[in-house]
């Protein structure tokens, strides 16, 4: 009876990546290439459709990065049984109350974000040991709202982000501020992400 239970669940769940190892890799890929050119939208195109308000771009980053040993935080909007259901299943990851324990944070409320200096941010010796932040976005575009300097930037580079938190050109400078430590972030929004490592200075915030 206890597996044919299992076998159930297991079939009641939205399905992951068709094809796991490929899949995962081109999402891994395409993280890792947003992080090296930072403030530059990369496409992600992926066929999820993970349980509501999870969206395909957070899924996706998620059963690519996230397992046993990178836990996950999830803001408010993502706490739903169905959610969790999904994001522990597929990733093998588990879920922390404590965002300084988090290898990743997934926000879907982006205007709620918790201030980045909640998150863990690594430390001089291990500042790999920090969380990396997962925010989708209403809209994510090529822009000059915020523009960035830094690594892996030729002079600088602008975008246009909603929503976020009133305070957050602060929270950026702060964060850049603690340089080797701190987070690094990766926006999502339909078909598309773009990323800003700790070392990206956000040009005007002293």
């Amino acid at each position: 009876m206890i597996g044919l239970a299992q076998d159930q669940f297991a079939q009641d769940l939205a399905p992951g990546f068709a094809d796991a190892a490929i899949e995962s890799q081109a999402v891994f890929r395409a993280c890792m290439d947003a992080l090296a050119r930072p403030a530059r939208l990369r496409p992600l195109e992926t066929g999820l459709v993970p349980p509501a308000p999870l969206t395909p771009e957070l899924a996706a980053l998620a059963l690519a990065l996230a397992d046993h040993e990178a836990p996950l935080w999830l803001d408010a909007r993502l706490r739903t049984p169905q959610v969790r259901a999904y994001l522990t299943f597929h990733t093998g990851a588990r879920l922390t109350e404590d965002p300084q324990e988090a290898a990743f944070a997934l926000i879907a409320d982006a205007a709620a974000c918790p201030d980045l200096a909640s998150f863990a941010p690594g430390n001089d010796e291990y500042p790999d040991r920090s969380t990396t932040l997962l925010i989708a976005l209403e809209r994510l575009e090529p822009g000059h709202d915020l523009v960035f300097t830094g690594p892996g930037i030729k002079t600088d580079a602008g975008l246009a982000l909603a929503p976020l938190p009133d305070d957050f050109r602060r929270q950026l400078g702060a964060n850049h501020a603690a340089f080797p430590r701190g987070v690094d972030i990766v926006f999502t929004a339909p078909g598309r992400i773009a990323a800003l490592p700790r070392s990206s200075q956000i040009l005007g915030v002293a």
